[in-house]
């Protein structure tokens, strides 16, 4: 099933890709929300889903270590580990950026 977006959807994913980029725990958050629901023109992802909340959560974000706990339940262990992985990936990635 194809999942249909408007200009609004794709506008809202690159401004907080954007604010995530520049270290934003909101945006953090809110990617994770996405990413867990399937919500604003992205597909539900809990690898995704947990990466960004495992951002926001180190970063402090409460909420977000509750909803990371929460998708954890459902998710495998691989999967986990491959969320981890992306997380430090990203890392990596904007602070070879801030450089």
């Amino acid at each position: 099933m194809a999942i249909v977006t408007d200009a609004n959807d794709e506008h809202l994913v690159a401004d907080c890709l954007n604010a995530a980029a520049q270290g934003d725990i909101s945006a953090y958050f809110d990617l994770g929300v996405m990413y867990s629901t399937g919500s604003h023109g992205v597909e539900c992802d809990l690898i995704e889903a947990h990466k960004w909340f495992n951002l926001a959560a180190v970063l402090g974000h409460e909420e977000a270590a509750v909803c990371r706990h929460e998708i954890s339940d459902e998710m495998t262990a691989r999967e986990i580990a491959e969320a981890q992985r992306r997380a430090r990936e990203w890392l990596n990635v904007t602070r070879r950026h801030a450089a």
